[in-house]
């Protein structure tokens, strides 16, 4: 399958390493997982290294069990000028049924560096689908949303 350069797709087996004694994926290893795919999207997209900033609105819906196939499925939605937001869903598929389920969406903030680990600028991202385009504007909400938690919080602690 040929995704766009700011599209990336992972599906792993959940083996029993990943698992507490009932069975269900721990979430740390889905945590893991979740950086790796960001990890991936934004630096093919970036061409260059990424770092991790920030995390959004991880979501556990449902367990994940040992023996699913687990695809993460992760999009750059909005880039700016160094950091990018990349949007991941993740679907386990039961093998023997066939059956998929969505079992978590969250959103991670990277940010491309230089060989210093200094900031460097990324392409602009132009959303062409209207689904790109649903997902760019609610990025906007989401880092408009981030700027005023942190401006409240900031405020709070000068109140000090």
């Amino acid at each position: 399958m040929e995704l766009p350069a700011h599209q990336l797709a992972m599906t792993v087996l959940m083996t029993p390493d990943t698992a507490n004694f009932a069975g269900k994926v721990h979430g740390g290893t889905l945590l893991k997982l979740l950086d790796q795919v960001a990890y991936a999207c934004a630096s093919r997209y970036a061409g260059r290294y990424v770092v991790t900033l920030s995390v959004d609105q991880v979501t556990f819906r449902q367990p994940v069990h040992v023996g699913e196939l687990v695809t993460l499925l992760a999009s750059v939605n909005h880039t700016g000028t160094s950091s990018m937001e990349v949007g991941i869903k993740v679907i386990a598929e039961d093998i023997r049924t066939q059956r998929s389920r969505h079992v978590n969406s969250c959103f991670f903030t990277m940010v491309a560096v230089d060989d210093e680990g200094k900031p460097v600028p990324v392409p602009a991202l132009r959303p062409f689908s209207p689904d790109e385009r649903r997902r760019h504007a609610a990025a906007i909400v989401r880092k408009e949303m981030r700027i005023e938690s942190e401006r409240r919080f900031a405020e709070l602690r000068d109140e000090r």
